[in-house]
């Protein structure tokens, strides 16, 4: 169960790639997952090309294992860092909000593993045909850029549609919820929420606090009507949000009071005006904990035998 494809392609321990979060996913999140056999993430967000370098040579520095870096293809400096990504000879590459198809081939010849966020069955398909090396069916349980489906159909949809291995993410946070990503197909899981948690996690104080108090309702999506849907925790800012989603000039509005509020949540804890994106199961967890034994938890073998037995027994 925890040695299959995914633990080959990527030569890593466990089957788990932390998500790409912006603004939380830097080089000693990373480095620290990926020293606990799973992959790290380098999350480039909107940060300059010399910020994204600078976190690759620290991942290095801390650790010799396998590592990716997350291109979010809506930001401005999305060209340059895929080209850093080559510059710098990235062992994995994946991507969110949008199509990668046009730096494909370039990151495959510098003998990067690409691996696309994926939210629906379609853009699978043709990522495929474009020569990915896996996929990442990521259902609107997850935070931040979300699609429509949910992890439950998403994943096997994308499973029996692609030749690829299908990476799991959204929603995923424990012992139970990695049973039922394999009882879906995957091969494995991308986990984002939970590693806000982390010990190694730099985020402030205020925002680890906001996901440990997390209640079920606490999650809301904002943004529908710009065509990039958001998911965050329930705050001043996603009222403001809610209340501009359909007045005239909404777009404008929503990217007016969504400049720069992720950084404001992540590095200041701004109560006001941050955004605090987290996946729905932040009501599931409630504690901090280094990397590595969030890890280890999450694929706690006899506990995943053991809830594979019960469910098939009943």
């Amino acid at each position: 169960m925890l040695n299959g494809s995914i633990c080959e392609l990527l030569g890593i321990d466990y089957p788990v790639i932390q998500g790409g979060m912006a603004w939380v996913s830097d080089a000693g999140l990373a480095a620290a997952v990926s020293k606990a056999g799973g992959l790290g993430v380098i999350a480039a967000g909107n940060a300059p090309p010399e910020w994204v370098s600078e976190q690759i040579d620290l991942v290095r520095e801390q650790t010799d294992k396998p590592f990716g870096l997350n291109v979010m293809l809506l930001s401005p400096n999305a060209k340059d860092v895929a080209e850093l990504a080559c510059t710098k000879r990235v062992p994995v590459v994946t991507t969110g909000a949008g199509d990668p198809s046009q730096y494909i081939s370039r990151w495959k010849n510098a003998g990067c593993l690409v691996a696309p966020v994926v939210a629906s069955r379609a853009l699978a398909v043709i990522l495929q045909k474009r020569g990915v090396d896996f996929i990442i069916a990521e259902g609107s349980e997850a935070g931040g850029h979300i699609g429509e489906l949910t992890t439950m159909v998403l994943v096997p949809n994308v499973v029996r549609s692609v030749k690829l291995p299908v990476v799991a993410a959204g929603g995923i946070c424990d012992a139970q919820t990695v049973a039922a990503a394999f009882c879906l197909g995957a091969k494995g899981v991308q986990v984002g929420t939970r590693f806000l948690l982390a010990k190694e996690c730099a985020v402030h104080e205020e925002y680890k606090a906001r996901v440990i108090k997390a209640r079920d309702i606490d999650s809301k999506v904002t943004g529908r009507v710009t065509g990039h849907p958001v998911r965050i925790l329930r705050s001043p800012l996603a009222r403001k949000l809610a209340q501009v989603e359909y007045e005239e000039d909404a777009v404008k509005k929503l990217e007016m009071l969504g400049e720069g509020s992720l950084q404001r949540a992540v590095q200041c804890g701004d109560k006001e005006s941050g955004s605090f994106m987290a996946g729905q199961c932040a009501c599931l967890i409630d504690r901090i904990q280094p990397a590595a034994e969030i890890i280890a938890e999450l694929f706690d073998e006899t506990r995943l035998r053991e809830i594979c037995g019960r469910v098939f027994k009943d």
